[in-house]
């Protein structure tokens, strides 16, 4: 019998942050990689998707879209500090 492995929490996180970087690419009909550079930049990732996975993965995937397409762009408007 094959055994099944459990995927950590930091993993299925991880997979999570993937998905919303693809879900945002795929909205503005980019390459992921232009979207993944973009959040890295004005650190979303870091500071916002990773910390904020309990509220925001229960979102709809259209809603959870939506927003951080919303997110993005007025982060990247703010000054850099």
């Amino acid at each position: 019998m094959d055994k099944y492995l459990e995927p950590t929490k930091d993993e299925i996180i991880m997979a999570f942050v993937a998905s919303c970087i693809e879900s945002v690419a795929d909205r503005l009909n980019v390459g992921y990689r232009d979207i993944f550079e973009r959040m890295e930049k004005v650190g979303m990732i870091d500071d916002y998707i990773f910390p904020c996975y309990e509220q925001l993965h229960s979102e709809s995937r259209e809603n959870l879209t939506e927003s951080l397409i919303t997110t993005l762009n007025n982060w990247e408007k703010e000054p850099e500090m």
